[in-house]
């Protein structure tokens, strides 16, 4: 099994971005720009490297080559993004991988190009990419290109050697269960699993028992050997239960307007593990969104955008628009799940202003508000 974070720092002792790697500061999916950059990588790396897995590095100063961090990013179902625009698409997978000196909030995200033998192209239009458009990488460049690509077996031994040297040991087991509920971990509640004599997973989080069910916040779960973050939420709340073959996290959002005393469920996650090394994730959506009156609706939909209006020009705000500010994305969540098409959008174009606010709470909210939303979409478009 790969240690990640072993494989990043090999990768990153490379230095000079190439055919089978890349490196970026941040991912931004938010925006169709933001997209198109992301796919345009993929693309290039995928027909460039056909041969072997490629990588891309998020959360890396590129001048340094200083590990910064991102933020946690959760959502398996990026690969519909890649399906949805590529022809031919390669099979991608991303993961959270933390690093001790980065804050609990923060990981480096490793996204895995699988090897593909079809060139891959653009089947429609995003951004200023047109369809039918292919990508190749030059260096450290992703660039367009009309030429015929060959197949080629170029890197193999250099991607082969670094794999191997991210090997994990005992060694790096231990230091990452100690590290975990040690270090990150002693002001909290901890626990470890083993299954199959192979796999630890550690967990973290508060619990709270409502009638016969524990929850669990400010959750933090990581399959330790291979250094991997599997769930990170400083507001919501999760259930986690385990056999011998299988772990499982339910994950529950508070949901309510002005208030977050409403718990609903999101999306249930299951790891099964195999008694030959491997593993596998399964997510079920479970989310069916809260409906309220329209009428009500309207009037705090409308009290919303004055207040974004508000801090927008720089105006001050009282205690009470403070405290709406922070179920402002909430709010604006529930209005575009009740039919309120705009919302989503005023939520986005929110994002600079509500990053800007002294309390860390506003913006934590908003990231929480379009990580559901980005799950809901994705999970209907691969319905």
């Amino acid at each position: 099994m790969i240690n990640k974070r072993l494989l990043i720092k090999n990768l990153l002792a490379h230095n000079d971005e190439n055919t089978f790697y890349d490196k970026k500061r941040q991912l931004n999916l938010h925006a169709k720009e933001g997209k198109a950059k992301f796919l345009k990588h993929i693309c290039a790396l995928s027909n460039s490297n056909p041969s072997n897995n490629s990588y891309i590095v998020v959360g890396v100063e590129d001048e340094k080559n200083e590990i910064t961090g991102d933020d946690f990013f959760d959502d398996s179902r990026i690969q519909n993004l890649v399906n949805a625009y590529l022809e031919n698409p390669p099979k991608i997978q991303y993961e959270n991988v933390p690093f001790p000196n980065l804050p609990k909030d923060k990981v480096i995200g490793l996204v895995t190009i699988k090897p593909k033998h079809k060139v891959s192209f653009f089947k429609k239009n995003i951004h200023t990419i047109l369809a039918n458009t292919v990508f190749i990488r030059r260096g450290s460049n992703s660039i367009p290109t009309e030429e015929k690509i060959p197949y080629t077996k170029q890197n193999i031994e250099t991607i082969i050697s670094i794999e191997n040297n991210s090997r994990n040991s005992i060694a790096h087991t231990l230091d990452g269960v100690m590290n975990f509920m040690v270090e990150r971990h002693g002001d909290m509640s901890s626990n470890y699993k083993v299954f199959k004599e192979l796999f630890v997973i550690c967990w973290a989080g508060i619990s709270k028992k409502v009638r016969e069910t524990t929850y669990f916040s400010r959750v933090d779960i990581e399959l330790v050997n291979e250094q991997i973050k599997l769930f990170y939420s400083a507001q919501d709340v999760v259930t986690i239960s385990f056999d011998e073959n299988s772990f499982t996290i339910t994950e529950f959002v508070p949901l309510g307007l002005n208030d977050k005393t409403s718990y609903y469920p999101l999306e249930k996650v299951t790891i099964h593990f195999f008694d030959n090394g491997y593993y596998k994730m399964e997510t079920q959506m479970l989310f069916e969104p809260p409906a309220f009156n329209k009428k009500m609706l309207h009037h705090i939909y409308n009290s919303n955008i004055a207040l974004l209006k508000k801090i927008e020009k720089g105006y001050p705000i009282s205690e009470r628009e403070e405290k709406d500010l922070e179920n402002l994305s909430s709010t604006l969540m529930i209005c575009y799940l009740n039919g309120f098409d705009d919302a989503k959008q005023k939520l986005i174009e929110a994002k600079p202003f509500l990053k800007t606010q002294k309390n860390p709470t506003i913006y934590l909210s908003f990231k929480e508000a379009m990580r559901i939303l980005r799950k809901m979409k994705y999970n209907k478009n691969n319905a």
